[in-house]
């Protein structure tokens, strides 16, 4: 992909996930309509998604985030690729129908191995039912010590197996905040009003949401994305082409917005973003926002574990830090290539926004 073509990629997915707004376009995100426009927002890094949400969320705070989280309208739990995502507390049942049967299926292996069969499940299903009805909630924790009072052994990441197919089989989810921690919850409880949906409206809605926050994208990134059945993520994308557009790059098709090409270009800015945002993780074919050449710096040694990172004019252009006590926090920003003057500046607003957004005072 030629340079040009990767910047216009780049800076259209900026606008698209929400990251940067058109000048004059007033447009006032909340929390709960970042995530459900997002569809899903990778969150093993509970901190670090929380800032994903905000930073595209003018104004929106820590307190913003959790309220959101602790009135059940936002939660957590496991609907794509194995992996934890914050999404809209009434999108979680229709998520799952799509994906759950099949990721259960690709880890019946590894329950074997753990010593994890259907009777074991059931009996944790029971204890946590038991724990939780009535409006209760629990630390993972205190969970586990529960499993174990009934004899349940949750050591060797058995006790992470268990919640990870309890929550993928509607039981449990992670909903309102307990200090640090997430605490579980029953999922029929603690989400009143589920939207439900068909198959086919399922997969057409997911690519629709997909396709609108992630666009330019192609078919290969909402697949790996999304974890569907190649058929079922064709029929999403088919069904959702009338509120599209699209243009292809070396023979790859991009799929974004209807009359996103057409809206007046927006002026860069530079942007800190966490480790697991979307604007990286969100796609199979990073190439359009990474140089190959820092991969190893943004995920160092290969263990999967991405750094924290600074995007300038859509391109990530190196990684930043955070230390932070009761009242002040210091960001150190580390660039892969000297900054100018202009991109220092506005990794020095960037860093007055993450620090409102916490509540506390910018080192100097």
């Amino acid at each position: 992909m030629k340079a040009r073509e990767a910047s216009s990629l780049a800076r259209l997915r900026l606008v698209g996930q929400g990251i940067q707004r058109r000048s004059g376009s007033g447009e006032r995100a909340g929390v709960v309509d970042v995530v459900r426009r997002l569809g899903a927002l990778q969150a093993q890094d509970l901190p670090g998604a929380k800032w994903s949400v905000a930073l595209r969320s003018p104004g929106a705070t820590l307190r913003t985030v959790d309220d959101a989280l602790n009135r059940g309208e936002v939660v957590r739990s496991w609907p794509f690729r194995g992996t934890l995502h914050l999404v809209a507390a009434e999108d979680l049942g229709w998520m799952l129908d799509l994906t759950a049967t099949r990721t259960i299926t690709g880890a019946a292996t590894r329950h074997r191995q753990l010593g994890l069969d259907s009777e074991t499940f059931e009996r944790a299903r029971t204890v946590a039912v038991g724990a939780l009805e009535g409006g209760r909630s629990l630390t993972r924790d205190a969970l586990f010590a529960e499993f174990r009072s009934h004899g349940i052994d949750t050591a060797s990441n058995r006790g992470s197996h268990l919640l990870w197919y309890l929550s993928h089989t509607k039981t449990l989810c992670f909903g309102p905040m307990v200090g640090t921690a997430q605490a579980l919850v029953l999922l029929d409880e603690w989400i009143g009003h589920p939207r439900r949906l068909s198959h086919e409206e399922g997969v057409r809605e997911l690519a629709l949401r997909y396709f609108t926050s992630h666009g330019p994208a192609s078919l290969r990134d909402f697949l790996w994305w999304s974890n569907l059945l190649v058929p079922d993520a064709k029929a999403g994308l088919d069904a959702a082409k009338g509120r599209l557009e699209s243009f292809t790059v070396d023979g790859v098709e991009y799929w974004m917005p209807a009359g996103a090409l057409a809206e007046a270009p927006v002026r860069s800015t530079v942007h800190l973003l966490p480790g697991f945002d979307e604007y990286l993780l969100g796609y199979t074919d990073r190439s359009a926002v990474l140089a190959a050449e820092y991969s190893e710096r943004i995920v160092p040694g290969g263990n999967g574990m991405f750094l924290p990172t600074i995007v300038a004019g859509g391109r990530v252009v190196g990684t930043w830090s955070r230390k932070a006590g009761a009242a002040r926090v210091t960001v150190t920003p580390a660039p892969f290539e000297p900054l100018g003057a202009e991109q220092a500046a506005g990794i020095a607003r960037a860093a007055a926004r993450y620090c409102a957004y916490l509540g506390l005072t910018l080192n100097s």
